[in-house]
C-alpha cells in the first residue's frame, strides 16, 4: 500500500514574498504555466510581462517566492467600460506549483492582486474560466467569487 502523501506545512507570511515579476522570473513562469496548462506559450508571457511593465498602475504581474524559488504567479489588470462595465479588476491567470498548492499561496496571490485593485480605486474583481476547469473554479469560489451579471457568447468563424 502506498503511504498517504503528507500535506506540506503551511508557509508563514515571513517565508513567502509576493511582489512584481522581474525579467529573471520569466523562465520559471513559462515553465510553471506549461506544467499546469500543458500548453507552452512563451511569446504570450513575454508580451504580458512587457505590457505590465509599461503600465504598472493598472496591470499587475505578481509572483510568490520562497527562498528564491518561484512558487506561483497571478496576472490581472483594471479594465473599464467594456460591455458597459464600470472599472473593475480582471484576473487573467493564476498558477501555483502543484507541490505547493496546499500552502495558501494561491489565496495569498489573489489577496495581493485584490489589494492592488483596491488601491487603484476599483471595488470589484472578475475573471473568466472554462466551465470544465473544476480546480480553478473551486479555487475562485473559495475566494468568495460567484457568477456575475454577464454571459459569454461565442461562435466559430469560417475559415
Amino acid at each position: 500500500m502506498k503511504p498517504a502523501r503528507k500535506a506540506p506545512a503551511a508557509a508563514s507570511p515571513e517565508d513567502l514574498s509576493i511582489g512584481p515579476a522581474s525579467p529573471g522570473d520569466m523562465r520559471q513562469i513559462i515553465r510553471l504555466d506549461a506544467q499546469t496548462t500543458a500548453n507552452a506559450k512563451p511569446k504570450y508571457w513575454h508580451r504580458r510581462f512587457e505590457a505590465c511593465q509599461a503600465n504598472p498602475s493598472e496591470q499587475f504581474f505578481l509572483v510568490a517566492k520562497r527562498g528564491g524559488a518561484l512558487l506561483g504567479f497571478i496576472v490581472g489588470e483594471i479594465r473599464a467600460w467594456e460591455f458597459g462595465s464600470p472599472p473593475c479588476g480582471w484576473v487573467f491567470a493564476i498558477a501555483v506549483d502543484p507541490e505547493a498548492r496546499l500552502e495558501s499561496i494561491g489565496s495569498s496571490l489573489f489577496q495581493a492582486i485584490c489589494d492592488r485593485f483596491r488601491a487603484a480605486g476599483v471595488a470589484k474583481v472578475r475573471t473568466m474560466i472554462a466551465r470544465d476547469h473544476q480546480l480553478i473554479l473551486s479555487f475562485f469560489r473559495s475566494q468568495g467569487m460567484m457568477g456575475g451579471p454577464f454571459v459569454e457568447l461565442e461562435m466559430e468563424l469560417d475559415e
